[in-house]
C-alpha cells in the first residue's frame, strides 16, 4: 500500500463531514480535488471504505475502522514532529484552550506574541459557553480556560489578568431620548438577555432580583457580539460587559446610563485544574503570563479605566 499522510487527513475529514463538499471546505481544497484523493485512497483496499445511496455519502463498517486507525497514524506523525522540534531546542505540542465567548475580546491579546516566540505549537482556542468551558474543565479536554466568573464545583489555580465590569447600557439614540425615572427602564423597556447558563446573563438576573426589579420585556440572543447589535439597533437595554462594547462606546452608538448598584465587577482569570499535569509548553505559557500580563493590561487595556474611574 501506498497511501500518503495527505490522502489519510482527507479521509477523516470526510468521514467526520459525511460529505465531499463539506470535507473540500474544511481543508480548503475543490471538491473535484477531493473526489480525486478518496479514489486514490480507496483504490488500495478491496472492500469499501463509502457508498452512495439516494446520492448521499456513508461511511462503511469498515470505512468507519480505517479512518480510527488514521487517526492514530496522524498522532503518532505529529508526536514525531513534536519531539523533532524539541531536539531542535524548540518548544513543540499541543496547547488548548476554552474561553467564554466574552473572552475573545480579551484571549488574543494575551496569547499573540508566546505564539510568535513559539511557532511550533499546535494551538487550539475553542470559543463557547460557560457550561461548555466547564464541561470541558472537568473532562480534562483542554490545558487553560479563561473566565470571568471561577466555577464552585472544581480545584483550580488561576491568574487574574484585568477586572471585568458589566454596566447597563441602551443605544445612545434611544437613552438620549428616554424622559422619566432610570428605574422604570427595567419596567417600561424590553430588556436583552444572553442565553441560559452564560455568566453575563447570571449576573444580570442575580442584580435584578437583588434589586426587586421588574423585567416584564425579554428578549434572548444567544451571542455577546448579536446582544451588542440589537442595543445599537434600539431594540431594547442590558447589563453588557464593558470589554465587548469599547468601539460602539467611542463612536457614540452605545452609551452607559449610571445606576445604583452597577457596574458588576468580576474578573477575568486565566484558570486550569489543580491535579492537572503541565506539559512544558504550559509551564512555559503560565510563566509567559505571570511575566508580561502588567505590560499586556497597559498597552491593551488602560482604556478600561476610563470608563470604570468615573
Amino acid at each position: 500500500m501506498n497511501y500518503t499522510l495527505h490522502q489519510l487527513r482527507v479521509f477523516i475529514e470526510i468521514v467526520e463531514k459525511k460529505s465531499i463538499t463539506r470535507a473540500a471546505e474544511a481543508l480548503f481544497l475543490t471538491q473535484p480535488a477531493v473526489s480525486i484523493q478518496l479514489k486514490n485512497f480507496q483504490d488500495q483496499f478491496p472492500i469499501p471504505l463509502t457508498e452512495v445511496v439516494s446520492k448521499r455519502l456513508y461511511v462503511t463498517d469498515f470505512g468507519n475502522e480505517i479512518a480510527e486507525t488514521a487517526k492514530r497514524i496522524l498522532i503518532e506523525v505529529d508526536r514525531i514532529n513534536h519531539k523533532t522540534q524539541a531536539f531542535q531546542g524548540k518548544l513543540a505540542g499541543s496547547l488548548k484552550l476554552a474561553i467564554v465567548s466574552t473572552g475573545k475580546y480579551v484571549m488574543p491579546f494575551y496569547i499573540a506574541d508566546f505564539l510568535e516566540q513559539h511557532p511550533a505549537i499546535d494551538f487550539s482556542m475553542d470559543v463557547t459557553n460557560k457550561q461548555q468551558v466547564v464541561y470541558n474543565l472537568e473532562n480534562n479536554d483542554i490545558d487553560f480556560a479563561l473566565v470571568s466568573v471561577m466555577p464552585d464545583n472544581l480545584k483550580l489555580n488561576h491568574i487574574p489578568l484585568i477586572k471585568n465590569s458589566l454596566f447597563l447600557v441602551g443605544s445612545s439614540h434611544r437613552v438620549t431620548k428616554r424622559k422619566g425615572k432610570k428605574s422604570l427602564i427595567f419596567s417600561d423597556e424590553p430588556l436583552l438577555y444572553r442565553e441560559k447558563g452564560s455568566a453575563t446573563r447570571n449576573a444580570m438576573e442575580s442584580f435584578i432580583e437583588k434589586k426587586n426589579l421588574p423585567s416584564n420585556k425579554k428578549i434572548e440572543l444567544t451571542s455577546n457580539e448579536a446582544l451588542k447589535q440589537a442595543i445599537i439597533a434600539g431594540i431594547g437595554y442590558s447589563i453588557m460587559p464593558l470589554i465587548g462594547i469599547k468601539n460602539a462606546l467611542l463612536n457614540k452608538e452605545i452609551s452607559i446610563v449610571p445606576y445604583t448598584g452597577l457596574p458588576i465587577e468580576t474578573e477575568w482569570n486565566i484558570v486550569w485544574r489543580k491535579d492537572k499535569n503541565l506539559t512544558p509548553i504550559a509551564k512555559a505559557f503560565i510563566d509567559y503570563i505571570n511575566l508580561e500580563k502588567d505590560a499586556i493590561q497597559n498597552k491593551y487595556f488602560s482604556w478600561i479605566n476610563e470608563f470604570t474611574d468615573k
